[in-house]
């Protein structure tokens, strides 16, 4: 959640947060008015306690005339502060309420407009030339097939749409791609994690994942549990409710597991293959540090998605999002998209998100700084999620015989193999 007091001292600046991202600007009214409420009805009832805790002093030490008027006065005084408790209550609520409905502060160089209206910031790497290599490149899953490496048949048939199996090489694949983005986080300081795929409702809640993103996410109703689309919810909220001394900072986390997601709103789209599915596994870094750093914390993380997708032999773009596609709880985010050649377009890899204090407030995460305490900045950016990495490997990889090239990277993972080979038919 954003500062009540910016709220207050620059609403302006809020509102114009709200319509970059195409929200609801009356909202910022509607939790002004709320706030206000708040703070008259607290001065209020302490007013009144004021009162009620002098009243109590007087009542012993008065004459018996006066005492009856003074007790009646305390019942009546007793009655208010009542009322004032239940007003100050109810508005505290609303306020609460309306203020974790509130997106992030948009970072004013995110360019405005909604998913198509991003700007391209850099480039890397050759797309190939197959018409000159003298071959048609096949998609993911045909290449999948052939290598004996994905089976969306048998997923759909045990699971239902969107689910796939990764057999043989497929299976292979990924968990050298997980022990090489481990491996490359490490490296860069990161503490390695296995995190929780299920979690409580205020660590969903705290990462701003019940919001506009609620749709998209599976709950559990008899326990009460929410299956994170992320391990950014179990990395956010594993220092829940904590104040983390300022000489402990930066704490940068790599965590990985299996992500679930609805995939609301995507009927249609990617239904081939394993490019959109409801559960895959994930290596997501993850940074607290103190506001102040959040921006050149955000440039190291993208920085650290490029080193990887290098690593990867990939072709890729970096974009810096436009503000109704961030999500509620980035200020700004960068996408690494990889070159898909059947698709013959740049699809999204990796990402990456400032979140600066948003999370850190709901979840109630502080920095000592001598003797200041106050929120921090918290980080995320995805280095590895699987099966996307996999159809751009497959695809990008690709030689004419239907075998893949392996980068050099995820060789030592995979017996040094050099080559992925069709299985035999």
């Amino acid at each position: 959640m954003i500062d009540l007091r910016l709220l207050r001292e620059d609403p302006d600046r809020v509102r114009a947060s709200q319509r970059a991202r195409g929200e609801d600007v009356a909202l910022v009214d509607s939790l002004l008015s709320a706030d206000e409420r708040r703070r008259s009805s607290g001065v209020r009832f302490d007013e009144l306690r004021a009162e009620q805790r002098s009243l109590g002093k007087l009542i012993p030490k008065a004459s018996a005339d006066e005492k009856a008027e003074l007790l009646k006065r305390a019942e009546q005084l007793k009655a208010d502060v009542k009322a004032a408790d239940a007003e100050r209550n109810a508005a505290d609520t609303e306020t609460q309420e309306l203020l974790l409905r509130l997106g992030n502060l948009v970072h004013p160089d995110v360019p405005v407009g909604g998913e198509e209206d991003f700007v391209t910031l850099e480039t890397h790497g050759e797309i190939r030339d197959f018409t000159a290599e003298g071959f048609e490149p096949k998609d993911h899953l045909e290449l999948g097939t052939i290598l004996g490496a994905i089976d969306t048949e048998r997923g759909a048939k045990v699971s239902g749409s969107r689910f796939y199996f990764l057999t043989g090489v497929g299976a292979l694949l990924e968990l050298a791609l997980v022990n090489a983005a481990i491996a490359q986080a490490t490296a860069a300081g990161f503490t390695p994690m296995l995190t929780p795929a299920l979690v409580r409702p205020q660590s969903m809640a705290g990462t701003g994942f019940l919001g506009q993103a609620a749709q998209d996410v599976y709950h559990l109703d008899k326990d009460d549990l929410y299956l994170v689309g992320t391990s950014e919810v179990a990395l956010a909220a594993y220092h829940m409710d904590e104040i983390i001394d300022a000489d402990r900072l930066p704490l940068r986390y790599a965590g990985f597991s299996p992500c679930f997601r609805r995939e609301a709103g995507s009927h249609g789209k990617d239904t081939r293959g394993i490019f959109r599915v409801h559960q895959f596994d994930k290596v997501e870094m993850f940074s607290y540090v103190a506001p102040e750093d959040s921006q050149a914390e955000h440039q190291r993380l993208l920085d650290w998605e490029k080193q990887w997708l290098t690593s990867l032999e990939l072709p890729f773009r970096v974009i810096d999002v436009a503000s109704a596609d961030l999500g509620s709880s980035a200020s700004r985010k960068f996408d690494c998209e990889a070159w898909i050649p059947t698709q013959g377009k740049y699809r999204e890899l990796t990402s990456t998100s400032d979140c600066t204090e948003y999370q850190s407030r709901r979840l109630q995460i502080r920095v000592r700084d001598g003797k200041q305490v106050k929120p921090l900045a918290t980080l995320n950016g995805t280095l590895c999620a699987v099966p996307r990495t996999i159809v751009a490997i497959l695809e990008n990889h690709q030689q004419a015989d239907g075998s893949v090239r392996v980068p050099e990277v995820l060789r030592p993972y995979l017996g040094g193999r050099e080559v992925l080979e069709p299985v035999a038919k």
